[in-house]
């Protein structure tokens, strides 16, 4: 069997099977993260069923378009944006706004790198729409206002259409694809540097939303020891700043320390299944992150499996959680087929719940 043609498939039909699921919560629920996650899942199915399909019966250019729009910009950054619903009234905004400049920060120093060509102004400029968005969500976040999600949501959507502006647009050398000839797994290589820099801005924001906001909603459900403390309730702007500068040491710090005690508490039965949800759906963030970065710089043979694993390992965390799983039915309809022994609650379809 071909790996590139059997792991997109099960990534493809795996990512299909559960935005089916996650659709038939949001019919359920109408929680605003079910139908964006919903969304995201369905990008997730597609770049892996265009894989498939060019693993199966070869590239072509509209097909290796598809991918690189769909795969390479819109999935990480629309599954992230369900997170940001999850979360958004929460102090996670504060989190989001830093990963927008993180992105800016290294969709302008990747530039300076690898002096991709014709990039024209578009390092100043991606960099320059981060910045203003993280401040304007972090202003928010300030105020405890829950539209930070809309200015994030402004971002994505205008960032995806802009990208199939320009995927509609640009004109590609034949054969209109680029594969790695060692391994026969596609590269983004064939495509102008304004469009291979919206991959960064959308995979950093999204992976970080997607990976920090699944282990910061298992940091809020598991029994924790505060062994560093902080607070960003109703501070004056010099002490907010202070404590927003001590957040990510004290979060893993105190996610460390909390551990032992979570362990225990997970083998005496008493710990919330959104905990192990939440940190199988950040190791499922994190995987396809790292494989589709070192894609992205020439070391492709990991690529497919790490797609695989990091749908599969989201999915795991899905069923997990008793919160968001609590009955297997028939999608779409109220035929239960068995039902687990805890009461169905808001929680996440693919963040695990958390924070509100």
């Amino acid at each position: 069997m071909n790996p590139n043609v059997v792991l997109p498939f099960l990534s493809s039909a795996l990512s299909f099977i559960f935005a089916i699921l996650v659709a038939d919560q949001w019919i359920r629920r109408r929680q605003p993260y079910q139908l964006v996650s919903t969304i995201g899942l369905l990008w997730y199915g597609i770049s892996a069923g265009t894989e498939f399909l060019g693993g199966l019966l070869g590239w072509s250019e509209p097909l290796y378009r598809t991918w690189y729009l769909i795969g390479a910009i819109y999935v990480a950054g629309w599954l992230g944006l369900g997170t940001v619903y999850l979360l958004a009234r929460t102090r996670f905004g504060y989190a989001f706004a830093f990963s927008l400049i993180l992105a800016g920060l290294f969709t302008f120093l990747s530039q300076a790198k690898y002096n991709y060509a014709d990039s024209g102004a578009a390092p100043i400029l991606y960099f320059g729409v981060a910045v203003l968005a993280a401040i304007v969500i972090a202003v928010l976040s300030f105020r405890r206002n829950a539209a930070w999600a809309t200015v994030a949501t402004l971002v994505i959507a205008g960032g995806s259409l802009v990208g199939l502006v320009m995927m509609l647009t640009v004109q590609l050398p034949a054969p209109g694809y680029a594969l790695d000839p060692r391994t026969g797994i596609p590269t983004g290589e064939l495509f102008p540097g304004y469009i291979r820099l919206l991959t960064p801005f959308f995979n950093v924001t999204g992976a970080f939303a997607l990976g920090f906001g699944a282990l910061y909603s298992a940091y809020v459900f598991m029994p924790k020891q505060r062994v560093v403390r902080y607070s960003l309730r109703d501070k004056p702007l010099p002490a907010l700043i202070g404590n927003l500068l001590l957040v990510p040491i004290a979060i893993v710090v105190n996610f460390l320390a909390s551990l032992p005690g979570a362990l225990s508490a997970l083998v005496a039965g008493r710990l919330s299944s959104r905990v192990p949800a939440t940190i199988l759906i950040a190791i499922g963030a994190i995987i396809p992150a790292i494989t589709s970065g070192a894609n992205r710089f020439g070391s492709t043979s990991a690529f497919f499996v790490g797609e695989f694993l990091g749908i599969l390992f989201i999915f795991m965390g899905f069923l997990v959680s008793i919160e968001v799983f609590s009955d297997v039915r028939l999608p779409f309809t109220r035929v239960v087929l068995a039902r687990r022994d805890q009461a169905p609650s808001a929680g996440d379809a693919t963040s695990g719940g958390g924070g509100h």
